[in-house]
């Protein structure tokens, strides 16, 4: 699930305890990743907008133009 989460393999060897990422490739070959995922997309603005998006669990995605852009898994 932490990979499912994150998408990042080394955070997740590093949870899991292994100290070789093989036994983690292993473990993260049994993660089905559900391509139907859904997610919220919020842009912010100003320091507060970027503010609350971050305190209502959005990630920040990448900057574009005037605006950041933030996701959150449904």
């Amino acid at each position: 699930m932490e990979y499912h989460k994150t998408k990042d393999i080394l955070h997740v060897m590093q949870v899991l305890g292994h100290k070789n990422i093989k036994n983690t490739l292993l473990y993260t070959q049994l993660v089905t990743l559900d391509k139907d995922d859904q997610y919220v997309c919020k842009v912010a603005k100003t320091p507060k907008e970027i503010q609350e998006a971050i305190e209502q669990g959005f990630d920040y995605v990448c900057t574009c133009q005037d605006g950041m852009y933030f996701k959150k898994r449904v």
